[in-house]
């Protein structure tokens, strides 16, 4: 089956809200074996609404609706939906009991448009909403099915996990499909994709791969389809077996990974511990470090000096360092790394200093520049960076490649 996801909302197409909604119904109906081809947003419109539903089931055997059924007047999506089935609305008592009853325990009073959520198009069948006012609908149309269910995130959920998904199952449409996401970092996606090209050209044809480059990492999404979900695990688990030799030193994870988390799993097992000095990234290392579960086991803490006076008082960099060689330097880095190790106690050290910019580059060191430095109880690497102009970026690219020189780093170590 393939699927295409409707959300309705003036909010969503005006950037009020984030469309959460289809992203978790993606997730949800590639893990049941339904492939998601299209995702469609339109606002509170009935012509608009109407246009969708005749394109989406020209499309799609199964569309997935969300929002649009709350009791306010520029909630529409009931009235499109009769028009589009050619049906009229419905008194369902089930649904009103169930609204009667959730009022009841609150202590408010029932109005008009509280009654009026018990209001279902004649054709559908009702998909009670144990969580809300506003039941979901289930119709079929010409070999389409179509789900309409509330905007509210959670409850839109619930009824996905009680009702929708199961009645998926029965019908037969559903197939397998299985998702490997393989983390890489220090390798540019070009440069990736020409390593790759030989094992990417021999894939079986149901096996597909895609590129998922960002600022952090570039992501290797395997995905295979099929019938069987455990034998297309399996051979995606094989591919990736024969991906490791070709770039298996860039590979740091998979999945929701994080280079953090790796880091964690390298220094856990010795009992090893780290701590982080950073200038240019501005807290952001230690940031990504602390979102790991667990890192209080192995992290120490970390240091932000940005300004000269702070390195000198809380990581020992010499003035005469500073002077001569300037903030943005290897010696600096190098000296903010040893002073985090030599305050802390830590094993392994991280240190980040540069022009994060937009301002405050020059020819010998432009926007972008970072010197990262990492040091352990026997060997360090410091290195330099030119990331580009823009700032955000800068942070998060200095921050990610700082933790892969780390992770480059206690391997090196572990392996003598």
């Amino acid at each position: 089956m393939t699927a295409e996801i409707l959300t309705i909302g003036d909010e969503i197409l005006i950037g009020q809200i984030v469309n959460t909604n289809a992203a978790w119904i993606g997730q949800q109906l590639t893990l049941a074996g339904v492939e998601v081809i299209r995702h469609t947003a339109v606002g509170d419109g009935h012509a608009a609404i109407l246009e969708a539903l005749v394109m989406a089931q020209s499309r799609a055997g199964l569309v997935l609706i969300t929002g649009g059924l709350g009791p306010t007047r520029d909630d529409i999506t009931k009235k499109a939906l009769c028009d589009h089935f050619g049906t009229g609305l419905v008194f369902h008592q089930p649904t009103f009991d169930q609204i009667s009853e959730r009022f009841l325990k609150r202590g408010i009073p029932l109005n008009r448009l509280n009654r009026d959520q018990a209001l279902v198009p004649a054709s559908c069948t009702v998909l009670a909403n144990a969580l809300g006012t506003a039941p979901g609908m289930w119709f079929e149309k010409e070999g389409v099915v179509f789900v309409s269910l509330p905007g509210v995130p959670f409850e839109m959920e619930g009824l996905m996990i009680r009702e929708v998904l199961p009645r998926l199952a029965t019908t037969g449409m559903t197939g397998a499909i299985w998702h490997r996401t393989v983390l890489t970092q220090g390798i540019p996606e070009s440069v990736l994709a020409e390593k790759l090209e030989a094992w990417e050209i021999a894939l079986p044809s149901h096996i597909s791969l895609a590129y998922l480059p960002s600022p952090m990492a570039v992501r290797l999404r395997l995905t295979a389809r099929g019938n069987d979900r455990e034998l297309l695990r399996q051979e995606v688990d094989n591919q990736i077996a024969s991906l490791k030799p070709l770039i298996g030193e860039s590979i740091y994870g998979y999945d929701g990974d994080t280079m953090a988390g790796a880091i964690g799993r390298l220094l856990l097992p010795g009992g090893h511990t780290l701590a982080v000095a950073e200038s240019c990234t501005g807290g952001y290392v230690s940031h990504l470090i602390t979102l790991t579960p667990g890192c209080s086991a192995w992290y120490r803490g970390g240091v932000t000096a940005y300004s000269n006076e702070l390195k000198t008082a809380l990581l020992g960099v010499s003035p005469n360092t500073l002077e001569h060689h300037g903030a943005v330097s290897r010696e600096t880095a190098l000296e903010m790394a040893r002073g985090a190790r030599k305050h802390t106690g830590a094993d392994f050290t991280l240190a980040t200093t540069g022009i994060a910019g937009p301002d405050g580059g020059s020819p010998e060191k432009p926007v972008g520049t970072v010197w990262i430095a990492a040091t352990g109880p026997a060997k360090f690497f410091c290195e330099k960076y030119v990331f580009g102009n823009d700032r955000e970026r800068n942070i998060l690219r200095a921050s990610q490649t700082s933790l892969q020189l780390l992770r480059k780093l206690i391997l090196e170590e572990k392996n003598g």
